[in-house]
């Protein structure tokens, strides 16, 4: 199979390339796409050392801080040009475990989307923000609500798609980006019929570097969930 996965960076010098290693040590048969946004701390730089001597890592370096949904969608158009058989996204902070890939290849055989999940049974937060995690939890009750999709953990950043999940969203409509992108992305897989199916993640906080949450970005997400309620996107 051809797996690949998408990770967008932006000041991750103290755990990017902790996290590649990691995953490669698990198997080198994936494919690591890397979009950075011109990190001011050297990130970018400590990546492109590092594939000089990683041929399963592609760097893409954009020009200034443009945002985690439009990394994504970079890194998504990037991988889909190679047709993988399914392409993976994950923070590069390492709050999301890599041994949690193997557990949704796994299940990914018998549907289309896979999110690794916070709030199924199994799954948890460890990290003693007590706002952050009221914030999360707030967050994913409204979406779900709102949008009526059955999801538990709308706004987790842990997934697997099948290639034709990506195939049959046009990337190009979405603007949105950190809470809001990864609730806008799971509702266009669920209104398109795709199977989306949760697996248990024990989500942790990142020990090194700081959090890129903002107001910012829950604002947009809470406007984004209206949206869809009122059914105004496509």
């Amino acid at each position: 199979m051809n797996l690949t996965i998408v990770i967008p960076t932006y000041n991750e010098k103290e755990n990017i390339e902790l996290l590649i290693r990691k995953i490669l040590e698990l198997s080198n048969d994936f494919q690591i796409i890397v979009v950075d946004d011109n990190s001011p701390d050297g990130t970018g730089e400590i990546l492109d050392k590092l594939a000089q001597k990683t041929p399963q890592l592609k760097i893409i370096h954009r020009p200034k801080k443009l945002g985690i949904g439009s990394a994504y969608i970079e890194g998504f158009k990037f991988a889909l040009k190679e047709k993988p058989d399914f392409i993976f996204q994950m923070d590069g902070d390492l709050s999301h475990d890599p041994k949690y890939l193997f557990s949704m290849l796994a299940e990914i055989k018998n549907c289309d989307l896979i999110i690794g999940s916070r709030y199924i049974k199994g799954g948890g937060i460890r990290y003693g923000n007590l706002i952050r995690r009221l914030l999360s939890r707030i967050a994913n009750f409204y979406a779900k609500i709102m949008t009526e999709i059955p999801i538990s953990d709308t706004t987790s950043g842990y997934k697997c798609f099948r290639r034709e999940v990506l195939e049959k969203i046009n990337l190009d409509n979405i603007s949105s980006q950190g809470y809001a992108f990864q609730i806008e992305m799971n509702y266009l897989a669920w209104k398109r019929g795709f199977c989306i199916k949760e697996i248990p993640i024990i989500f942790y906080e990142r020990s090194q570097g700081k959090s890129k949450m903002s107001f910012k970005i829950i604002w947009e997400a809470f406007l984004l969930v209206w949206k869809l309620h009122f059914n105004k996107l496509p």
